[in-house]
């Protein structure tokens, strides 16, 4: 969640970044004097587990996993990344681009990093860059998904700026592997599953959320965020085990969906007038236009939580801390909020603790 570009909430305080790491285990926390790593190992605090002040300004921090390998961006130096060993506090490389970083990927194979209309892939083992996916559709947001899988390791960024395509990347063959058209508007959030084998998206509407087979591009779910009004999407993202999706936005709602198929039940004659009249209403779908036919497949939210803010830039994440299922949300207001799910019943999740994120 890069907060460097909005001038309102990033000047009026400390912080200018904040994400999770891969696996959900990790907090990153970037602010005007530096950067700071939390461990998500417990629901009682928020550990420390390191603190850098020697570089001011960071707007982007990754960490890989929970390895000693941070890719670093200043506000003063926006062209250039620099890849350190925490731990050891040595700089391993640093590179310069011919525009500003706008976000930088990483897993075990590759590190992205993107521009506003250009990809640069590079091996994470020795940083040489593999690849660059040049003249991509302007992309002001940075916004692109890497897969964390070693198998599937799939790159996923905007086709165009006008409409929601996705463009799939094979970082491993270095070859495209598929173009998913995936909405009507322009795209504002994309997620890959651990797996690597789901690719959930949004639109800038805000409205729908679908998930996409990778590589093949199918839609397999569709899921109705609301239809009352239009909201910016900030974060879309999946639990480790693929079951379930977040969705959060500039509103104060985060919905959190639940992945699975139910299984059709052998068709029986209706004994009733109302059995019946749900029959005809069932066949009657084929026939409706396309638009209406999706409404009545869209899948609602398995359960949802209601943060105390809106108009907040915010990032979410599902994890599995102390064999609990919880949604974290960490905002732009320096807060990190966090709710437990309940797997079955689902419904509104509880607010069981929530830890500021200590300004440097």
């Amino acid at each position: 969640m890069n907060l460097a570009s909005q001038s309102g909430e990033a000047g009026s305080s400390q912080l200018l970044f904040a994400n999770f790491n891969q696996d959900n285990t990790s907090l990153a926390v970037g602010s005007k004097s530096g950067y700071k790593f939390f461990s998500l190992s417990s629901v009682d605090k928020l550990e420390q587990i390191y603190e850098c002040t020697d570089t001011e300004d960071v707007c982007i921090v990754e960490r890989l996993f929970s390895s000693s390998l941070v890719a670093i961006v200043s506000l003063k130096a926006p062209r250039k990344l620099k890849v350190c060993h925490f731990k050891k506090g040595t700089e391993i490389c640093n590179y310069s681009y011919s525009n500003t970083i706008l976000a930088v990927k990483l897993n075990r194979q590759r590190l992205i990093v993107c521009l506003e209309e250009c990809l640069y892939i590079h091996n994470i083992r020795d940083m040489k860059v593999l690849h660059t996916i040049r003249e991509t559709p302007p992309n002001p947001a940075g916004l692109c998904a890497l897969s964390i899988n070693n198998d599937n390791c799939y790159l996923a960024y905007p086709g165009s700026a006008t409409i929601g395509e996705v463009q799939v990347f094979d970082t491993i063959h270095l070859r495209a592997a598929n173009m998913i058209p995936a909405h009507d508007s322009p795209l504002a959030a994309l997620a890959f599953d651990a797996s690597g084998t789901k690719l959930a998206t949004a639109s800038e509407k805000g409205t729908v959320i679908r998930v996409f087979s990778i590589p093949e591009g199918q839609k397999i779910f569709e899921f109705r965020r609301g239809v009352k009004r239009c909201v910016s999407i900030c974060s879309l993202a999946f639990s480790m085990d693929g079951m379930f999706l977040s969705a959060s936005s500039n509103t104060e709602t985060v919905h959190i969906f639940k992945l699975e198929t139910v299984k059709e039940k052998p068709q029986e004659e209706p004994t009733t007038w109302t059995g019946y009249f749900g029959k005809v209403l069932m066949a009657s779908t084929s026939y409706l236009p396309s638009q209406v036919t999706e409404m009545f497949n869209q899948g609602r939210a398995f359960a949802t939580v209601r943060l105390p803010f809106c108009s907040h830039k915010n990032i979410c994440s599902l994890a599995t801390i102390q064999k609990i299922p919880r949604l974290l949300v960490g905002a732009s207001d320096g807060y990190l909020y966090m709710y437990n799910l309940d797997p079955q019943e689902g419904g509104e999740c509880t607010l069981k603790y929530y830890l500021i994120f200590p300004y440097m």
